[in-house]
């Protein structure tokens, strides 16, 4: 357990960059419009439903995904994130002068657009390239990041706003942002001690005609396409699907800590998991596990621990489900092009959750209660499941091979590697 833990502790400059900077990024910038959008509204007295559509500007993402992904692969982590660190406070800056929705959207917009490279695909490659043995755990570490600020910021965030007005708050996000963006560049590395100053990148041809005919891409593509797809629904209608089933006010503020609980556990329990056991495994049983809840809420079973249990099991896989396509993917395909398949997969989760939108509009209309919706999503989720049960069990990649290779030679006395270098 030591060595396991040491790798950590090595590599804590890494770690600690990826865990901050993910902290300020994207994942952290999206649950602020929800704290904001009251005070907005409530001051200029925008149309909620103008307002809402302006989600759905969100999925700009969906084409800059793969394109930051690739671009981490070529200039690495540290340039490619510079472009968000940079314009984070910036947008919160110009955000201070609202007055028109329009405004808003464009905003919205570009933040969608340029923090797109503060997003898992970028930081992660930071954690995968220099730690290896206990990468799960370090995966599941840097992930929590944005669940804690906000847990932690939420609130606090929340009662500024309230005291000081919602432009003050964006002012204070502005300096939040530059303080994150600031520590994460000075702890990220330049590079890996051993890794070579130059490296002859392949072309994009040849690089992603290897990812789409490479076996295990499809069937992370469809088995995450499925597995997500019922996620960013829950998370958005969660209060509404429990009041469906009864549970109001403070039931369901308990329910909704249960959740939140199983989102953090789940990142670590998933990380250490993947870590010991086969990946494929761990993949199958952490995903499938929100099955089970799904079923529970469409059940009718409104006993408060039964839904305290769903909430729990949805909780955990929304917390693995991060960990889990990062490792799967830097295990199948290695740290020279893991940035960008992450970011092809990192889109198809975005695609997934606009197609979970639109079945539920549909089902609703159709039955106009949840539960049919939350039947039919379970048993996709898990069919989803039960494809990473397909994947090979020890992939070989070329650059981790070279790798092992490497870090075997250095342990080698001097004298045996000039031996069979002459």
């Amino acid at each position: 357990m030591r060595p396991y833990l040491d790798e950590l502790r090595v590599n804590w400059r890494p770690l600690t960059g990826a865990f901050i900077g993910l902290s300020g990024g994207l994942m952290m910038a999206s649950y602020v419009m929800g704290i904001m959008a009251p005070y907005l509204i409530g001051e200029f007295g925008w149309p909620k439903s103008q307002f809402a559509l302006i989600s759905g500007l969100g999925l700009v993402s969906v084409i800059v995904f793969p394109v930051v992904g690739r671009l981490t692969d070529l200039v690495g982590v540290r340039r490619a994130a510079m472009v968000g660190v940079v314009s984070a406070p910036l947008l919160f800056l110009a955000s201070t002068q609202l007055h028109d929705l329009r405004t808003y959207a464009i905003l919205y917009s570009l933040q969608c657009f340029l923090l797109v490279t503060t997003t898992p695909p970028v930081y992660c490659r930071a954690v995968v390239q220099h730690i290896k043995h206990a990468r799960g755990l370090a995966l599941g570490i840097v992930m929590s990041g944005p669940a804690l600020t906000v847990a932690i910021g939420g609130p606090i965030l929340n009662n500024f706003v309230a005291a000081h007005g919602w432009r003050a708050g964006y002012g204070a996000l502005a300096a939040f942002t530059v303080t994150t963006g600031v520590a994460a560049m000075l702890l990220l590395p330049a590079r890996r001690k051993d890794e070579p100053k130059k490296v002859r990148h392949k072309t994009a041809r040849e690089d992603y005609r290897k990812i789409l005919h490479t076996r295990a891409f499809w069937i992370i593509f469809f088995a995450v396409f499925l597995c997500t797809m019922p996620q960013s629904v829950m998370m958005t209608q969660f209060s509404l699907v429990l009041a469906a089933d009864g549970a109001v006010g403070a039931a369901a503020s308990a329910i909704i800590s249960v959740f939140a609980t199983g989102m953090l556990f789940g990142r670590f329990l998933s990380g250490l998991a993947l870590d010991r056991f086969a990946m494929r495994v761990v993949a199958a049983i952490g995903q499938g596990m929100s099955a089970v809840g799904l079923f529970i809420f469409a059940s009718g079973l409104n006993a408060r621990p039964m839904l305290m249990l769903a909430a729990g099991l949805f909780g955990l896989t929304a917390g693995a489900e991060g960990d889990v396509i990062a490792f799967l993917v830097v295990r199948n395909f290695g740290v020279r092009i893991y940035s960008s398949v992450a970011g092809m997969i990192a889109a198809t989760v975005a695609i997934s959750a606009v197609a979970g939108f639109v079945l539920l509009s549909v089902m609703l209309e159709a039955f106009e209660h949840f539960a049919p919706f939350l039947t039919l999503a379970g048993v996709l989720v898990l069919i989803g499941s039960a494809l990473f049960l397909l994947l090979p069990a020890n992939p070989v990649v070329a650059d981790s091979a070279e790798e092992n290779s490497a870090k075997e030679n250095s342990l080698l006395p001097a004298r045996v590697r000039e031996g069979a270098a002459g």
